[in-house]
């Protein structure tokens, strides 16, 4: 009797493993008659937990552990949040401050564009290179010339007053810089406090007088921003965390310390008759492959793949079983790897392993990370797996 052993992916605990397994299972039922399909559920002996019960978390505002205490003003605010609003989309508080702007009305002849003057400080900035942002690095010059020539910006110079319009122009040109830093993955990210800085200076070479650094930050983007909302994700840290931990902590926990999976898996195999068929889904992938590769396991006919990150450790180095460029040892068996394009977390094989490994891409018409769970109900996934059982 052939055998398949399904082994989950990270973050599986029960009860969605004896779902998730038992689906499986009957998927298979229906292809092929006598077929036994037997679950390794690492995750309940060998998953992540947060040991501590969470101690590692930082106190919350207000709540006191000793010494070291954090005051309760300290801590993630509504400035905060109003400039994450900024880094997503730094247009977003001059597009407030335009939509405030009353209706458009015929100007009187010879009657000065209330833009003009902002758009020729604007045009002088941009001579003068990185200026007075140079702590935050390159850009400036190019995102003072674009705003000049921004639509927004004329609604926008109707709706404010000259210094707080100045403000709304600095910080948006500093929303952009930053916003460029960080999709870049630049790891110098600066401060709150240079951010600021710079805001101030940005805002008196447009014409407003010297002020605090904040500059008025929240008089308008800050409707975007509810009150708290910042302090609400603190809050709700260690909900985060334990909802997230298991599938993160997993891949953490068996990168350090994955041996004791993989003898289970061992002692697993080693009971059953051959054929065998080993099916991994993400890091269950990896551990199968590890498995196979650190020693032989005859009864193990064919390697089954899905939404796996094993091909992406090998070649980054990470796999804990085989350094890159050396090849797969010859008693691994033929390995099926199944991926989805838009399953971020789905590698291929074929291109490091040659002929080792057939990469099938599979299209379950989900978004990621819907795509990463969705394998175990597209019936082709089944398909191209039973017609490849030995």
């Amino acid at each position: 009797m052939a055998t398949v052993v399904f082994i989950h992916g990270t973050g599986v605990r029960e009860p969605g493993f004896s779902a998730l397994a038992g689906r499986v299972a009957a998927e298979f039922a229906a292809l092929r008659d006598g077929l036994r399909v037997v679950p390794y559920y690492w995750g309940g002996l060998h998953g992540a937990t947060l040991a501590g019960g969470g101690l590692s978390l930082p106190p919350e505002a207000g709540v006191s552990r000793g010494i070291g205490d954090v005051p309760a003003e300290a801590g993630p605010d509504d400035e905060t949040s109003a400039w994450a609003v900024l880094y997503a989309d730094p247009d977003a508080e001059l597009a407030l401050a335009a939509a405030e702007a009353a209706s458009t009305t015929e100007r009187p002849p010879g009657s000065v564009p209330p833009e003009q003057q902002i758009q020729t400080l604007l045009e002088k900035l941009a001579t003068q290179g990185d200026g007075p942002a140079t702590e935050l690095g390159p850009g400036l010059a190019g995102a003072a010339s674009e705003l000049a020539a921004h639509p927004l910006l004329g609604p926008a110079a109707a709706a404010l007053p000259p210094d707080e319009l100045a403000a709304v122009a600095a910080r948006r040109l500093v929303a952009r810089i930053v916003a460029a830093t960080l999709e870049a993955d630049d790891p110098l990210v600066p401060t709150g406090d240079t951010r600021d800085t710079a805001v101030d200076r940005v805002a008196q070479a447009l014409g407003a007088p010297p002020r605090g650094a904040e500059r008025g930050l929240g008089t308008t983007l800050l409707r975007l921003v509810s009150r708290g909302a910042s302090q609400a994700v603190v809050r709700r840290r260690r909900a985060l965390t334990e909802a997230a931990h298991p599938a993160a902590g997993d891949v953490l926990r068996y990168l350090s310390r994955g041996e004791a999976v993989r003898a289970d898996l061992r002692v697993l195999v080693a009971g059953l008759k051959p054929p065998v068929t080993l099916i991994g889904h993400s890091l269950g992938g990896i551990i199968a492959l590890d498995t196979l590769i650190t020693a032989p396991l005859p009864q193990v006919r064919l390697l089954v793949t899905a939404g796996s990150q094993a091909p992406f450790l090998y070649e980054l180095g990470a796999l804990p079983s085989l350094a890159h460029p050396a090849p797969l040892p010859s008693h691994v068996p033929p390995w099926l790897n199944l991926y989805d394009r838009r399953d971020l977390l789905s590698y291929v094989g074929a291109g490091l392993f040659g002929e080792r490994v057939t990469d099938i891409a599979i299209d379950s018409r989900q978004p990621f990370p819907a795509s990463h769970s969705a394998y175990w109900t597209h019936p082709t996934v089944y398909r191209h797996i039973a017609g490849r059982l030995p």
